[in-house]
């Protein structure tokens, strides 16, 4: 039995990745679910799964859990502390890194630094301290697999010895407003911005996607998992999300992973690999899907993702002063306090105020991602 902590377990990718395991309940144990503070469903998957430990961010969630839990023998623990024990307890195997954003940074690491097999599906981690969270992989004998579907599609596509290739191109599907009229962006609406075409994901990453700063974390993420330059990196609008993403080889080949777009494919290729096993995801029918659509990226309409690619090249904390002012911007998208049109100002803003400087401590990154959130939350009131 593999045993698992799944840290984020409330949200899109921890309930995929239960789901995955549900089908194969003989290979798998949940040692331990985290949550932010959604009570009634971290309960839920308590009841469900009877983990040892339960863990939730906020203390006053994590309390009221544990009167929920009062009659089982799960442990309800609170706070980043307990999120960095549960993700490097001596009898878990394999880690799913799910928490979305800057928070998900320090139990992330700790699972590298315990030389767990971490499921990475949080980008923020190697956006944030790239240098140090590979690392640290390196120096503790972790296994590194990525979870988001463009990055498992390169690693899947990708020889061990990845000798001889030219491009990465990773897909986007263009998001919501691929098409949209660019001068009705000011007014459109959280709503709108999180009614993905193809994907189910949570607010906040749906929002990402309709600005493609997802796509701009991507490739700073994959220049930290490929050792590759961003100018090797290229994204290619794919509006059906089939081809997840490609790897172009100097002798002209171009290998592609294909599927529906559904995170439980990648998520059992983590847990599985280098075996495979069955995600419960339908079979790919190319008959009915009929046509591929390719297009270039319009910077003009996507801003986060030239910011994004400009923030790599500069290096340091600066792509870690780019995630912090993109998620205070996005928050205050999703708040209504900000219109969608602004959320590249804001990030801009923030750059602009504050210098990245050498990343070589996890203290410099967390300083500058403290300093770059309270700049962004001056440019949103300003902004206003």
């Amino acid at each position: 039995m593999k045993k698992i902590t799944i840290l984020g377990a409330t949200g899109t990718i921890g309930i995929n990745t239960l789901d995955v395991i549900k089908r194969h309940s003989d290979e798998f144990e949940v040692v331990a679910l985290t949550g932010h503070r959604q009570i009634d469903r971290l309960a839920a998957l308590c009841f469900e799964w009877s983990p040892r430990y339960a863990v939730m961010a906020d203390s006053d969630a994590a309390a009221q859990l544990e009167q929920r839990l009062k009659n089982t023998p799960v442990q309800v623990l609170s706070g980043t502390s307990s999120l960095s024990q549960v993700a490097s307890l001596p009898e878990v195997d394999i880690v799913m890194a799910a928490i979305v954003g800057a928070a998900g940074l320090l139990p992330t690491l700790a699972a590298a630094q315990a030389g767990k097999r971490v499921l990475l599906a949080n980008k923020e981690a190697l956006v944030m301290s790239g240098q140090l969270f590979m690392d640290a992989v390196r120096e503790h004998g972790a296994e590194l697999l990525p979870i988001d579907s463009e990055h498992n599609a390169v690693f899947q596509c990708m020889p061990p010895s990845a000798a001889g290739i030219s491009r990465i191109l990773l897909t986007a599907s263009g998001g919501p407003f691929r098409s949209y009229p660019i001068e009705q962006l000011h007014d459109v609406t959280p709503d709108q911005a999180c009614a993905h075409p193809n994907w189910n994901m949570g607010r906040k990453i749906s929002v990402d996607s309709a600005t493609m700063m997802n796509k701009g974390l991507e490739i700073i993420e994959a220049c930290w998992l490929f050792s590759a330059p961003p100018e090797q990196i290229d994204v290619v609008l794919h509006p059906q999300s089939v081809i997840h993403s490609m790897v172009e080889y100097v002798d002209g080949s171009v290998l592609a992973q294909l599927g529906n777009p559904d995170m439980r494919t990648p998520i059992a290729y983590g847990l599985a690999w280098p075996d495979r096993i069955d995600s419960g995801v339908p079979r790919l029918n190319l008959i009915d899907i009929a046509r591929l659509d390719f297009e270039a990226v319009d910077f003009e309409r996507f801003p986060c993702l030239k910011l994004a690619s400009e923030a790599m090249l500069a290096g340091g904390t600066t792509s870690t002063i780019l995630n912090a002012a993109n998620e205070v911007a996005v928050e205050a998208f999703l708040q209504e306090r900000l219109r969608f049109t602004a959320i590249p100002k804001v990030i801009e803003t923030t750059l602009s105020q504050l210098t990245g400087r050498m990343a070589n401590s996890l203290e410099v990154i967390l300083e500058d991602d403290a300093r770059a959130r309270e700049l962004a939350f001056e440019a949103v009131k300003t902004d206003n």
